[in-house]
């Protein structure tokens, strides 16, 4: 295989599985904003407690990995439940700001806890696949790619099934178009909206479990959220499938520039594609305009 396509292919497959990473964050996001009008900004410290339990599990209980997966997620979902049970709840009804300022004191919250309890120091903890490649094609490709990709695509599958084919997933969908319709109909509006924290924040730790030995346990683990947001302006703030296309082009846009871009691109082009597309197309690839619900 000639060597600049060689490149071109490795950076493919390395943007797609960490797209995938940010396809499961923004899946989240969205989530919660169709559900609530809330932009959860403490939805990147969700992904922090996930991959600091994870460790906690692995090397401290020494549970397999699997298992501390099974039980993080659990753990998280019970977490972004509480929150929004007993905190988000209580501004039902307030202007959209109060529920950005609500969960940017949520994110320090839950950031300073982490801090506290488990120091700030980075780590990392082993996984079934760690250190573990294929050579396919002549391209270099880490099982732990392949598995991120997979549980994105399995993710991602479960959640349509569940949307289209269970009452709870069309009770979800019905009270994120319109609550009171929703709430006339006997859906219990509120427990609903609990419940779709508890499944964006089990993707959230999904995706905090993956990615952390990609990138080791860390604070800033959270930053992943502004990748996850740029992702969202990109496929069409509000639309599920466009989470996951956004997030998978933000992946492949940020391989491709830390190659052939000047240096320090990478770190930014994410951002630049954010405002270039809010001036350009505001409603993204697969979005549509639409007017506030009242």
């Amino acid at each position: 295989m000639n060597t600049s396509l060689q490149v071109w292919a490795q950076l493919g497959i390395n943007g797609i599985s960490v797209g995938a990473i940010y396809a499961l964050v923004a899946l989240g996001l969205v989530l919660i904003y169709k559900a609530t009008e809330v932009l959860n900004f403490a939805h990147g410290d969700l992904l922090v407690v996930s991959a600091f339990s994870a460790w906690g599990l692995i090397t401290v209980a020494g549970l397999p990995f699997w298992a501390a997966l099974l039980l993080t997620v659990a753990l998280v979902a019970v977490l972004a439940y509480g929150l929004d049970a007993l905190v988000i709840r209580r501004i039902a009804g307030q202007p959209q700001f109060a529920g950005v300022m609500l969960t940017i004191a949520l994110a320090f919250m839950l950031r300073g806890l982490v801090s506290m309890f488990f120091g700030p120091e980075s780590r990392n903890y082993p996984t079934p696949w760690t250190g573990q490649s294929s050579q396919i094609g002549g391209l270099a490709v880490a099982h732990l790619q392949l598995v991120i990709l997979g549980v994105a695509m399995g993710v991602t599958a479960v959640l349509f099934v569940f949307f289209r084919n269970t009452r709870l997933g069309v009770a979800m969908q019905a009270a994120s178009q319109n609550q009171l319709a929703a709430y006339l109909n006997g859906v219990r509006v509120k427990r609903v909206n609990s419940l779709v924290w508890a499944l964006a924040g089990a993707t959230a730790a999904v995706a905090g479990v993956l990615l952390a030995p990609i990138t080791l346990v860390d604070i800033s683990l959270w930053f992943v959220t502004l990748k996850a947001l740029a992702a969202l302006v990109l496929g069409g703030f509000g639309s599920v499938p466009g989470a996951i296309v956004g997030g998978l082009l933000i992946g492949l846009i940020e391989q491709y520039a830390g190659v052939y871009m000047p240096d320090g691109s990478k770190d930014i082009v994410a951002y630049l594609v954010l405002i270039a597309v809010l001036i350009v197309r505001p409603t993204g690839l697969l979005g549509e305009a639409h007017g506030r619900r009242v």
